[in-house]
């Protein structure tokens, strides 16, 4: 039994299920999966399942009906972690934009170095992008700026969604009390962790954009986070965070 799992959300990605799962599976550490399919139309469900017949106990797959939004996604992924008694809990995407080697520099940070929370960086030393169109670089950079400026957290990439978790951190925040669905997720996250006073390390990773399949982004999810920014900061101000 493995002690770790990495939850990675899909919708649409047939072209990348089966290489991202096997990469994960190939590595040293031994992690197990946790597939959370939003009803992906192209059959990234069915793909996953043939793969569980092949790999028994070693992926997971819950699958649900149409969009729900990448917060939620990994909300019910972090319950049924927790549920199952895994320790570390990852996040990644399936597009290899995360590259599935990095997995390990954030599993040692949080189970050799003791950290509680290690984010996969593009920009702590620097910026480390790849395949990025200028103005997104700039928008994303930018935006971790922004988000620093408004909240105080000292994390140089607010919007990483490559992440390892240890399980005391998921049980300490109430993740129903999460209110954002898109990127902004990623923000309150990594913002009421840093409230609660627990540590967090930034390992700097090469983040690659996607060479199959679609982007989920929008400017309906950006301006979400543009806004909701604001409002972690406001609220904060307003409550206690003890454990």
């Amino acid at each position: 039994m493995s002690n770790q799992v990495v939850i990675i959300p899909t919708y649409n990605e047939i072209e990348n299920i089966e290489a991202i799962i096997l990469r994960i599976l190939s590595l040293p550490i031994n992690p197990h999966i946790l597939i959370v399919d939003d009803g992906s139309p192209d059959g990234t469900a069915n793909k996953v399942k043939e793969l569980q017949g092949q790999h028994t106990g070693k992926i997971h797959l819950i699958e649900r009906e149409g969009k729900l939004g990448l917060g939620t996604a990994y909300i019910r992924g972090f319950k049924y972690a927790l549920e199952l008694g895994y320790d570390y809990i990852f996040e990644m995407d399936a597009d290899f934009s995360h590259n599935p080697i990095d997995l390990i520099p954030l599993y040692e940070a949080c189970s050799k170095e003791g950290f509680d929370l290690a984010i996969g960086s593009r920009y702590v030393t620097g910026v480390n992008v790849v395949n990025w169109p200028m103005g997104r670089v700039i928008m994303s950079y930018f935006a971790s700026k922004y988000v620093k400026f408004i909240t105080g957290m000292p994390i140089s990439d607010a919007t990483a969604g490559f992440k390892c978790y240890k399980r005391e951190v998921l049980q300490t925040i109430d993740l129903d009390k999460i209110r954002f669905v898109g990127y902004a997720f990623q923000i309150e996250m990594k913002f009421k962790i840093w409230k609660y006073k627990f540590k967090i390390k930034e390992v700097p990773i090469i983040f690659t954009d996607r060479t199959k399949g679609q982007s989920k982004m929008s400017n309906k999810i950006f301006t979400e986070a543009f806004f909701g920014v604001i409002h972690l900061k406001i609220n904060s101000l307003f409550r206690t965070f003890q454990r």
